[in-house]
């Protein structure tokens, strides 16, 4: 009860004068809250306040206080009877209940293990056969390789053959060393190797890297499916326990989600995404295999073709240098006897001008003599302008055929320089045919076959 120091904002309760004792009542499991109550001091006349009454109580409860406390008593000890009565009921309850929630927990824990087992088994199965294909498609690749180096080792024959034909060719002697149809095609050869050359160099390193990406790609689908494997048998035992089971016991620290722990959706997306990248890297093997073969297809094509066109012009040149020294030959058998012609026809000319010394010195010497006719017989006479005539002719022909020897002297030179050259011609035409048709057409017979340069071999 409280004492007068319950402060000055304390209210008194309403006091009821009870007559009978009231009808029990149904209270609510709850914690009630304490009621205070004051006693009210006797000021009155019957009060024993200011008397001799030392030692004793001067504050007392009132009757109906002392019912209320009674009854207040009555009220508490009901309540807890009622809840402790509904404790037991819930308690119970719960019980039964918590029974079968961990009983029903179990079997959903055990059917969710054995839903994970099949997920893990589909994916394992998965990264398995995608295992197996990587491996098959990466030893395809191994083999389309080991062509890409077999043609790539064959393109050095005819590179060689078609600078030594190159080499050869340039020792041709002028007027042969020219850029014919022959050099050209030998140069398209040498050009066309070289970019042969280095479109098998990039795809060999393209299959290189392909390979290494084929490998890791395995690998990381490798490690997935170890972890997979792994992961089942651990998940098989502990879809294997029940509350028998003896190697079971209590792990407190277990009951937690680790930081680095995936969730469902990204777990299947990790070994989704390997799959998908080792799916991606095996089309881009596969494509890759189909690039190599249609590569060395059109290499082998493309060498042959210019080998066939190569050989054409060394066939149609040699034909061409055969015609042009056979009437090379045929114009010096013709030189030779104009050669001889003309050596007559000057030795005629030096005749012909020799024969003209007589009249000239016939008629020379008539005039001298008629120089000396005396006085009025030096005249001008038909006799004498046709002696002076005569001089000027047979003078007018003897220059005419000095003039002609010099012609037919500086043809016979003429006659003579054609003469070597067409000889000097001739040498060099076989020579040029040697160089085309025993050096160089000979050469070729070594050329790589069709199925060698496309790797086969």
């Amino acid at each position: 009860m409280a004492g007068p120091e319950a402060g000055p904002g304390a209210m008194a309760p309403a006091r009821v004068l009870l007559t009978k004792e009231p009808a029990p009542q149904t209270v609510l499991a709850s914690e009630l809250p304490m009621k205070v109550y004051e006693a009210a001091l006797k000021t009155g006349p019957d009060s024993s306040s200011g008397l001799a009454t030392a030692g004793f109580r001067t504050a007392k409860y009132l009757p109906p206080e002392w019912h209320q406390s009674n009854y207040n008593l009555y009220h508490k000890a009901f309540a807890s009877c009622q809840e402790a009565e509904r404790n037991r009921d819930e308690a119970k309850e719960l019980a039964e209940r918590t029974a079968a929630a961990a009983q029903r927990a179990q079997q959903d824990s055990t059917a969710a293990l054995g839903q994970r087992l099949q997920d893990i088994h589909f994916w394992k199965a998965e990264l398995q056969k995608e295992i197996e294909e990587l491996d098959a498609e990466t030893s395809l690749l191994a083999a389309q390789k080991l062509r890409l180096e077999r043609a790539l080792d064959a393109t050095e024959v005819p590179y060689t053959i078609a600078t030594d034909n190159l080499q050869c060719r340039e020792r041709r002697q002028p007027p042969d060393l020219v850029c014919d149809e022959v050099e050209r095609e030998l140069l398209k050869e040498a050009e066309l190797i070289r970019n042969i050359q280095e479109l098998l160099k990039r795809t060999l390193m393209q299959a290189s890297n392909q390979m290494r990406l084929n490998r890791d790609h395995k690998e990381v689908c490798e490690m997935d499916w170890s972890d997979k494997v792994e992961t089942y048998n651990i998940d098989d035992k502990c879809g294997r326990y029940n509350n028998q089971s003896t190697n079971i016991q209590f792990h407190p620290s277990s009951v937690k989600f680790e930081e680095s722990a995936s969730t469902p959706e990204t777990w299947a997306k990790f070994s989704h995404d390997n799959i998908y990248r080792a799916e991606r890297e095996k089309l881009a093997s596969i494509n890759l295999r189909a690039l190599i073969d249609n590569i060395l297809h059109d290499v082998s094509e493309d060498l042959r073709t210019q080998c066939a066109a190569v050989n054409e012009a060394f066939a149609k040149h040699c034909e061409e240098l055969d015609d042009t020294k056979q009437k090379l030959e045929h114009h010096l058998k013709k030189t030779l006897k104009e050669i001889a012609d003309q050596e007559a026809n000057i030795a005629a000319l030096k005749q012909a001008i020799k024969d003209k010394e007589a009249p000239m010195k016939v008629a020379q010497t008539r005039l001298y003599d008629r120089s000396f006719r005396p006085n009025v017989e030096l005249c001008r006479d038909a006799a004498q302008f046709r002696l002076i005539n005569e001089v000027e002719e047979l003078t007018e022909s003897i220059e005419s055929l000095k003039k002609k020897l010099l012609e037919a002297e500086q043809s016979l030179r003429n006659l003579e320089d054609t003469r070597m050259n067409l000889e000097k011609e001739i040498a060099v035409k076989t020579n040029s045919i040697f160089i085309d048709r025993q050096k160089c057409m000979a050469h070729r017979t070594c050329y790589p076959t069709a199925l060698k340069l496309a790797g086969y071999q």
